[in-house]
């Protein structure tokens, strides 16, 4: 799991902040006893002096405790920051490449990033914090008590342990109330997303009343949902109540008594006191706040990354491949265990230099053919080789550098062209660079921005979709990749620039396939594939013509036949 990973990878700082708890934890084991030397050898036999300076000593370890306090807090972020890093990434990569096959924002997901991960990590916070004063400062102050009044013992262990029992007892309850909660707010989420980003569909069918009803029922789900939990957290502070303050209480009503009799002293009595009200007492609290919320709300929020963004199993492997053919052989894959498969039982044998268009409708699962032969998505059954190699048993940096996808949505990036084009060929040279521009028809952009040395600002900033895609082309044009994927690549350009950049791939050698935006693509391919939810269809765009009437369909409503007068 990312977390624990990410735990061990901190293992390090952890154990620094350990360290310094033992320093913090100082004025815990030393306090009551300091406080009971001060009366009993001090102001009690009128030496106010020397309970002065017993008493300045309670000072001096209080303030080595707070450095040391100073020093945990100082070093915490060191890590909890990788940790959210971390989640942050594996929520995308879930998102992206483990449970979604549309092209639509995940609000879910944004609610994910924005509130589950910004749990877990204060959480984390919190437990590294609370935690540790738990271990250390209780502890500490159970053994300084024990040292200094042993009589008074069972005063805090009957009560502390009747108030875990009954704490133990409410955490089922209190669970189920953090995942409706986090539950109800991940729904609303998504409900709010979905009308928002609808909001036209729904103004143009008159639908704003529905919209509205939609939300507010998510809404008032999410405030019952907390209504609920906050009568639990409220129930949680009676039983807290009972373990932190009982000991207290009754140390105040038999201590007069023992002191009577000589079974303590009044430093003794003021000692207990100290321990059970600056330490034991305010731990009782913490392990309450920590484990019914900070504990309760990590497992909660954690359990839900993980459901919601499942690992994704890694390409690994160290195979070579040999030659450029890529080829599926049976290939079946489905966007869920229960779901219709969108490529099924696919055989398909692509020689190196082979121009392949796929079309079919929208959603068919063309994009997902392309995820296949890239190696970012498993098929679930069948195999996809490149160079005689299952793809992803391929060495990383070899596929990354010999296959390469261009998707519909552009990446660039803040920093100048020339760093923009030359991220898949660092030490291209600026010909070459020139030249990939050249070819697919991005000459008149380069000059615009001012050339290789010209500035690209955050996200392709000042550029049309169309300049954008020409540059994503260009750079993988300038690459060392011997198959080149475009998924939808030229879906802002006209038509004849769209030609430009099929033809320019075309010419450069090695494998080509076009996931095809618009039919013209199936007419310069040497071979098309159709897919449209039934057996794929693989031959020459004449071949096709004649022997499949779901490719005729296709091209005649992209082509209307001419009207006779």
């Amino acid at each position: 799991m990312a977390y624990l990973r990410a735990l061990r990878e901190q293992r390090r700082g952890v154990a620094v902040l350990l360290g310094w708890s033992v320093l913090e934890g100082v004025p815990a084991l030393l306090s009551g006893r300091l406080v009971a030397l001060a009366v009993d050898r001090g102001f009690a036999v009128g030496e106010p002096w020397v309970g002065v300076g017993w008493l300045l000593a309670f000072a001096g370890v209080a303030v080595l405790g707070g450095f040391g306090l100073r020093q945990v807090f100082m070093r915490l972020g060191a890590v909890v920051e990788p940790l959210r890093d971390a989640l942050v990434r594996e929520v995308v990569r879930g998102v992206l490449r483990g449970g979604s096959h549309t092209r639509q924002p995940d609000a879910s997901a944004v609610a994910r990033i924005t509130r589950h991960v910004e749990v877990v990590r204060d959480a984390t916070a919190g437990v590294l914090v609370q935690a540790r004063a738990l271990l250390v400062t209780t502890t500490a102050a159970l053994v300084g008590l024990a040292a200094t009044v042993s009589s008074l013992a069972w005063l805090v262990i009957l009560p502390v342990v009747a108030a875990l029992v009954l704490f133990g007892l409410m955490l089922p309850s209190l669970a189920r109330g953090q995942r409706r909660l986090v539950l109800a707010d991940e729904d609303t989420a998504a409900v709010a997303g979905t009308v928002f980003l609808g909001v036209r569909d729904v103004v143009a069918v008159d639908g704003a009343a529905h919209a509205v009803a939609d939300v507010s029922t998510q809404v008032e789900r999410q405030a019952a949902a907390a209504v609920r939990m906050a009568w639990a957290t409220s129930l949680r502070g009676v039983v807290v109540a009972l373990g932190g303050f009982a000991p207290l209480a009754l140390l105040l009503v038999l201590a007069p008594a023992m002191v009577r009799s000589g079974e303590l002293s009044a430093g003794e009595v003021l000692g207990a006191v100290v321990y059970l009200g600056t330490s034991v007492q305010p731990a009782l609290r913490r392990l309450a706040d920590t484990v019914s919320t900070v504990v309760l709300r990590l497992v909660v929020a954690l359990r839900r990354l993980a459901e919601a963004a499942p690992p994704v199993d890694e390409p690994t492997g160290d195979a070579v491949p040999d030659g450029q053919d890529v080829e599926l052989r049976g290939v079946t894959f489905g966007w869920g265990a229960g779901a219709e498969p969108v490529v099924r039982s696919l055989d398909l044998v692509l020689p190196g230099g082979s121009h392949l268009a796929v079309v079919g409708p929208s959603g068919i699962g063309k994009s997902t053919l392309a995820g296949l032969v890239t190696g970012l998505v498993a098929p679930q059954a069948g195999e996809v080789l490149f160079g005689g190699a299952p793809v992803r048993s391929v060495a990383a940096e070899v596929r990354h550098r010999r296959i390469a996808l261009v998707p519909q949505e552009t990446y660039l990036f803040t920093g100048t062209v020339r760093e923009n084009l030359a991220l898949l060929a660092p030490d291209a040279s600026d010909a070459r660079l020139l030249a990939a521009a050249a070819a697919v028809g991005a000459s008149e952009v380069l000059a615009r921005l001012g050339g290789l040395a010209g500035g690209i600002g955050h996200a392709g900033g000042g550029l049309s979709a169309g300049e954008a895609q020409l540059l994503a082309a260009a750079r993988v044009h300038a690459s060392d990749a011997d198959v080149v994927i475009l998924d939808e690549a030229t879906s802002s350009l006209d038509p004849a620039a769209e030609a430009v950049v099929e033809q320019a791939f075309a010419a450069r050698g090695g494998t080509l396939v076009v996931i095809a935006h618009r039919l013209s693509s199936a007419l310069r391919a040497d071979l098309v594939l159709v897919m449209d939810g039934g057996a794929p269809l693989l031959g020459r765009h004449d071949e096709l013509m004649a022997a499949s009437g779901a490719y005729r369909d296709l091209m005649a409503a992209w082509q209307p036949a001419p009207t006779v007068h």
